[in-house]
């Protein structure tokens, strides 16, 4: 390895490396507006389809109220040391609002399974009783990074 190599592999992921990455089981902090508009900052279980995040709220998550009443937030997914991060700006459609039984659980058991392993159903079946809403966040504006280096415009 050479002496730079503790740097990683420098600049955006590639689709691949993207894709994986997502599907890791990284924690999101996902912002949004308060409902004075003021920032609101929120760690969350996401899944990414290839096109848009999803996110499942409790019935009674502040920052569902926050989503469904501002269309615009902001999704971040990185991990410790900053190696590697995905950063979106998106659009919010409220899919579902609080419901037993809807689109959001499949949603949800592929969540648990990811965070969780194979312990996942355990923690979600006892509360499939209680109601959650739906979102899904397309981004208007995504990008990536990986390594340990400053990106080109900050350097020049």
């Amino acid at each position: 390895m050479s002496e730079e190599g503790w740097r990683g592999k420098i600049g955006g992921l590639e689709r691949e490396e993207f894709e994986g990455f997502l599907a890791e089981g990284k924690i999101a902090r996902l912002a949004c507006n308060d409902l004075e508009g003021f920032p609101y900052v929120v760690p969350c279980w996401h899944e990414w389809d290839g096109d848009a995040f999803w996110v499942v709220p409790r019935m009674k998550s502040a920052w569902a109220e926050y989503l469904a009443n501002d269309p615009r937030c902001a999704i971040t997914i990185d991990e410790e040391g900053a190696l590697r991060k995905v950063i979106a700006q998106c659009e919010v459609e409220l899919v579902e609002r609080p419901n037993l039984g809807g689109k959001w659980v499949e949603i949800a058991e592929r969540m648990s399974v990811r965070y969780l392993g194979p312990n996942g159903p355990k923690y979600l079946e006892p509360t499939l009783d209680k109601k959650r809403w739906l979102f899904k966040l397309t981004p208007i504006r995504l990008w990536s990074w990986q390594g340990v280096d400053w990106a080109k415009q900050y350097k020049e």
